[in-house]
This record gives C-alpha cells, sequence and structure tokens, in this order.
C-alpha cells in the first residue's frame, strides 16, 4: 500500500548572497532516503509551473533557483513536493519575491596589488553566471590601523579596480569594501573583513 508522505515543511524562498533560493524542512516521519522536486511560476503567468531540472528528485532540502528564472524582475514563488518510491506528498507553495527588488547581497572579495607608488585594489563578487551583467557596484573604504578615519572611494564598478597613490602613506593601512545595488532602493551588503597592508615600511 501507499505509504502517507507528509508534505515538506517551512517551505521559504528566500534571497542570500546574490542567489534566490527554495528552502524547506523534511516532513514529520520522512523516510531517510526521500528526494524532493521543484517547480516555479511567474507572477506574470499563473498556473504555468515550469520544471527546474536541477532540483528534479534532489535529497537535498534547497533548491538555486536563481539562474533557472527566465526574468528577474517578475515575481516569482516556487513550490517543492516530496517523493518516495511510488508515494508522493502534495505540493507545497512558497511566497512571492523576485530577484530585482529582494536580492541579498554578500560582501565582495578584496584583492591588493602592491606597486612601487600605488595599491591596487579589486573586489571579486561571489555572483551566479548569469546575473554577471546586473550593474553591481562596490564602496571602498581605507583607514590607518586604529584610527576611525575613513577615505571613502564610493560608487566602483564591480570590473573596476581603484588605484591608490600611496606615496605619502606609512604605517599598517586597512581596505574593507561593500557591495551595492540600485534597484527599486539602494542595497547594499555588510562590508568586508578588513585586509590590512603594511605600506611604505622601513624595516
Amino acid at each position: 500500500g501507499h505509504v502517507q508522505l507528509l508534505p515538506p515543511q517551512n517551505v521559504t524562498l528566500l534571497s542570500k548572497d546574490f542567489a534566490m533560493i527554495l528552502t524547506w524542512a523534511p516532513g514529520e516521519g520522512s523516510p531517510p532516503d526521500v528526494t524532493y522536486t521543484v517547480r516555479y511560476e511567474r507572477q506574470d503567468r499563473l498556473d504555468k509551473w515550469v520544471k527546474v531540472p536541477h532540483c528534479k528528485n534532489t535529497p537535498r532540502p534547497f533548491c538555486n533557483l536563481t539562474c533557472a528564472l527566465s526574468n528577474l524582475y517578475v515575481k516569482v514563488r516556487a513550490r517543492v513536493k516530496a517523493v518516495w518510491g511510488r508515494s508522493q506528498s502534495p505540493w507545497v507553495k512558497s511566497q512571492f519575491k523576485d530577484y530585482y527588488s529582494d536580492v541579498e547581497l554578500a560582501p565582495p572579495v578584496l584583492s591588493l596589488k602592491l606597486r612601487d607608488n600605488s595599491i591596487h585594489v579589486s573586489a571579486t563578487f561571489p555572483l551566479p553566471t548569469c546575473v554577471e551583467n546586473l550593474t553591481w557596484k562596490y564602496d571602498l573604504n581605507l583607514w590607518e590601523a586604529g584610527s576611525e578615519d575613513k577615505k571613502k572611494y564610493e560608487g566602483y564598478f564591480r570590473k573596476d579596480t581603484v588605484i591608490i597613490n600611496t606615496t605619502a602613506l606609512r604605517g599598517n593601512y586597512c581596505f574593507s569594501a561593500r557591495a551595492l545595488y540600485e534597484s527599486i532602493s539602494l542595497k547594499h551588503s555588510e562590508f568586508s573583513q578588513p585586509v590590512c597592508v603594511l605600506l611604505n615600511h622601513k624595516g
């Protein structure tokens, strides 16, 4: 006979670190080898549930939908069901979200290159490939270690390198950056962990 398979719980569409991810918890009493299948629908084409090939019969309790979405500017919601052998649970739906206005940003990772009289700072973002072409920017802060006085470099495009003349800088200097995104309102990530370097150190 059929086992009564309980549906997944806490089904949530969340935006984290540049990605739209559907998460859920196994239904009560789920067998250990249960799998899940996910679909999504767009608010402008309701009742047309689109398959997500990489989240068909997945054992994991989440599905990264970012690059499956056909339009990042339209609200979507997703649904998930549990599958075990020939048993299937009912579908459970998430709330609606859209990438454009709901995206949560992660701090960029800084890379520093020291030259003779300058330092070249660039920021890399942990972006899904399908959103590479959106206009991500970053702000950079520079300060002497131990000082509260920060020099700000604002609104650089993601691929830009900030070149800072270091002739007048002596001592330990720290850099930190945050990601920016202009959607309906301006969003930004937390600032990254500081990266510090000794400049013009007469050892």
